[in-house]
Order: C-alpha cells, then structure tokens, then sequence
C-alpha cells in the first residue's frame, strides 16, 4: 500500500521509444515534476522474442532486448536527475507497447499523469496516441498530456 507520500506525489509516466520526440516528452515530464516536487517514471516496452524450436535462441534474443532497454533507461535515467532532481522510476516490459502500458498503469497506483509527445511528421501523432485517444481511451485511469513533438527546449520550460 503506497505511503501518504507516495499517495500525494505526481508521478509522470513516459513511454520510452526510438522517436524523436521523446526528448519533448521527457524534459515536459522533468520540468513538470521539478515544479510540482513529483517524480518522473520511464516505461520502455521490448518486442517479444519470436517463437522459436530453439529455446535457447529465444532467450538470447530476450536477454538481448532487456539489456538495450536497461542501456537506453540508464542512458536517459541521468538526463532525468539533472533535469528533474531526482531518480525516475525505471519499468521494464515485453509486449505491445500499448498493452504494457496499460497494465503497468492498472499495476501502478502511484502513477499520476501520463505525458506523450505527439509526433512531427505528416503520419500522424504516433500509434500510442492515436489508441489512447480513440479506441482505448476509456481504458486510461489516470490524465494523459499530450506534448506537441516540436516544442523548443525554451517553449517546454516557459509553460511548466
């Protein structure tokens, strides 16, 4: 059971992916707990291993996601410190990306506020949006902030 603490910090949850726009969405996140004394958390999703007759195979394969997962969390886990004062809380998942997520949010009372960057070119905002907006939207327990992708570093800290 979350401590009182735990209960009234704002925690805000950002998927990790390969996209540009994932800088927007961490340093809104960032600034955002900075000033509001929250915390930042970081979900990074990993495809599943595909099926193979070689079990062996497999795990390597997992075993290899996980450690590029760890890599890339660690790689932004100081970016987060330095910019929000304090260390982001760190998930790990196998799946679909958007069913992770939701399971980590139903898991995790603690999380507060979900903050994604819509994307900059012309396909459209990204397919965690474009379900969490739509079809899926029902399913979300807590806000979701959408950042609009090409916001300067100076436009993110003027309205946080």
């Amino acid at each position: 059971m979350p401590t009182r603490k735990q209960q009234t910090e704002r925690v805000f949850l950002v998927v990790v992916d390969d996209s540009p726009e994932l800088k927007v969405a961490l340093r809104f996140a960032c600034m955002r707990a900075r000033h509001s004394n929250g915390r930042v958390a970081m979900l990074y999703v990993t495809e599943p291993a595909e099926a193979s007759e070689w079990v062996g195979v497999g795990e390597l394969m997992r075993e290899e996601r996980r450690q590029e997962a760890e890599t890339k969390l660690q790689e932004f886990s100081s970016l987060v410190q330095e910019m929000s004062g304090q260390m982001p809380m760190l998930h790990v998942r196998e799946g679909d990306p958007r069913e992770e997520l939701l399971k980590l949010l139903d898991e995790e009372p603690t999380i507060s506020i979900l903050v994604l960057a819509a994307g900059t070119s012309s396909k459209g905002p990204g397919p965690l949006i474009t379900a969490l907006t739509g079809k899926y939207a029902a399913k979300l327990r807590v806000p979701l902030t959408i950042v609009p992708g090409s916001l300067a570093d100076e436009d993110i800290d003027a309205i946080t």
